[in-house]
């Protein structure tokens, strides 16, 4: 019987800073490794040559489950594992993925735990660890939907879900900088997305999503035992959720300008 061949697969733009560590931990056991790239300026294509990637671009951005859908495409190997840039696969994932490949089960889609380091510690609560992806599948059996934003993996009934072994590490943020200006763009997309759907929003409602999401996080879910960078996260997290909301609610309940 033929091994089944593997693909890892990533949509990036301007990863300059990750994208070699990322791909030096699948490097040499990995069959194939297909990037879809939305517009990158910096080295991000060199990088990826040198690594053997196929590397497509396609500049004209159609949201996150659409851009994964669409680098899918292109892969060709039996098993499609997804990996951000500012991912890293550890030895005891990686033994585990190369376990499950080689049973080639055609029904099952595969789960591992996400570990992030976010401002200089590893975030163990606030409800971020396990933080359980669906990142491994035969690449006949589904794949993202078409979702702008939090994008998911399409499951059914039929389909088993296995958890392996192994975290996934997770260079979430540069900086608060960096954390903004990536909030941001996902509260667009939010709000672009549930405007589409005939959805409103008003203030009132984004300040008691942010006043539970903080809650949630830094009390339920035990972020006050991340020290300094729970409670900052926390907080930065229900400033997001009400940004969201509130962009709903310029978008749908305001008016343009009068010329």
């Amino acid at each position: 019987m033929t091994k089944p061949t593997l693909a890892v697969a990533l949509i990036v733009k301007n990863e300059t800073k990750h994208l070699r560590a990322c791909l030096e931990t699948v490097q040499g056991w990995v069959d194939e490794i297909v990037i879809m790239d939305s517009g990158s300026t910096d080295d991000t294509p060199q990088i990826a040559a040198e690594f053997g990637a196929k590397f497509h671009v396609n500049t004209e951005w159609p949201g996150f489950g659409p851009q994964r859908r669409l680098a899918q495409s292109h892969v060709t190997s039996d098993f499609v594992f997804w990996l951000d840039a500012d991912e890293r696969v550890t030895p005891e994932l990686k033994a585990s993925i190369l376990e499950a490949t080689e049973k080639n089960r055609a029904d099952t889609i595969y789960q591992f735990a996400r570990l992030s380091w976010v401002f200089g510690r590893f975030i163990k609560h606030c409800g971020w660890y396990p933080d359980k992806v669906l990142r491994l599948y035969p690449t006949k059996l589904t794949q993202y939907d078409e979702s702008l934003v939090h994008e998911k993996v399409q499951t059914n009934s039929a389909m088993q879900i296995e958890t392996l072994k192994g975290d996934l590490i997770h260079y979430t943020y540069d900086d608060i900088h960096h954390y903004l200006v990536k909030s941001a763009g996902y509260a667009k997309a939010w709000a672009e997305q549930r405007e589409k759907r005939g959805k409103r929003s008003s203030i009132s409602q984004g300040i008691l999503h942010a006043v539970a999401c903080f809650v949630k996080m830094y009390i339920v879910k035990a972020g006050f035992l991340d020290g300094k960078q729970g409670f900052l996260l926390s907080l930065l997290s229900a400033h997001s959720t009400f940004v969201k909301y509130a962009d709903l609610w310029v978008r749908t309940s305001t008016e343009s300008p009068k010329e």
